[in-house]
């Protein structure tokens, strides 16, 4: 497969529910985090969590993690793949949001062989709607972000529009046996309790 790299994007107060941090939610025992890095730590090569404020993820995780920060601060998540991808060690980079507790190597694995036909960027495609954060980049795609900020762009789907990409849909993910709920995300206590029933 080529060796990844896998990014978690812990940014900043939009990720806090009841003023706790998304990604230290206790799930399945552990902190959300730690279960996304055992994850991604059974397919990716190094493990990077983008945060402005490192500190109360510096006890949870061990040092095999990399913890950086933006260079670009106050731009969102595009901030965070900009860093991200501009350190990563490896040319394809997994990039997941913190509040995404089913996250899927099978699906990441999938995305990974579509990116070696020549993209630059592989996205699922679930419900009709594209999750940026659940895709496989190239670390190339960090030179096309910087621009962005400097025109005041910071949605995910700017960078989209200067990058060779290609969505895996959700017929494809079915047949390849991929429970659709990897894309699932975290964003009110509410989604909290439901996403805990659907992992069972």
């Amino acid at each position: 497969m080529g060796m990844l790299s896998g990014v978690i994007l812990a940014g900043g107060a939009n990720h806090t529910m009841n003023g706790e941090l998304t990604a230290l939610l206790p799930f399945d025992g552990k902190a959300l985090i730690v279960r996304q890095i055992d994850r991604m730590r059974e397919i990716c090569d190094e493990i990077i969590i983008v945060t402005n404020d490192p500190k109360p993820y510096l006890n949870k995780v061990d040092r095999s993690v990399r913890i950086i920060t933006d260079f670009f601060a106050g731009q969102g998540p595009l901030g965070g793949m900009h860093a991200a991808l501009s350190l990563a060690k490896y040319a394809s980079v997994w990039i997941v949001g913190c509040d995404m507790p089913l996250i899927s190597n099978k699906a990441a694995q999938l995305l990974m062989a579509k990116k070696q036909d020549g993209f630059e960027a592989v996205i699922p495609i679930v419900a009709g709607e594209p999750y940026p954060l659940h895709g496989i980049y190239d670390r190339a795609c960090a030179a096309r972000i910087a621009p962005l900020f400097n025109q005041g762009k910071i949605r995910v789907s700017a960078m989209l529009n200067h990058v060779i990409w290609s969505e895996l849909g959700e017929r494809y993910l079915l047949d390849n046996g991929i429970d659709l709920n990897f894309v699932a995300n975290i964003k009110t206590i509410a989604d909290y309790e439901a996403i805990q029933h659907l992992d069972k």
